[in-house]
């Protein structure tokens, strides 16, 4: 599986920003932010598996987050170190504000 992800120096704000402004991104960013690698199909349980693709591959293809393949499972990680990097301190101020992820989706 062949997937793009760009280094910290590609990541532009305004697509990191689009990526966490949709309410189920916004979850799975927010389950991630513990920083443990996590199997996709756990992640938001609920939402139709086609459109979970949709969104891994928008915040993939942003810099927000790290997919690895395993077998037939696609595990996912937060790329908070490299966010940081590149625009230091944002994550943490996206992730402490009160109203981030609590959308129901």
């Amino acid at each position: 599986m062949a997937v793009l992800h760009p280094s910290p120096e590609q990541f532009r704000l305004e697509e990191v920003l689009a990526a966490l402004g949709h309410p189920v991104r916004a979850a799975i960013v927010r389950t991630l932010a513990h920083g443990e690698e996590m199997f996709c199909g756990v992640i938001v349980p609920g939402v139709p598996k086609s459109t979970l693709t949709h969104h891994w591959r928008v915040l993939r293809e942003s810099g927000v987050i790290w997919q690895r393949p395993s077998g037939r499972k696609l595990y996912i990680t937060l790329r908070r170190d490299d966010l940081d990097t590149r625009f230091p301190g944002f994550l943490d101020l996206v992730l402490s504000e009160e109203s981030f992820g609590r959308v129901s989706v």
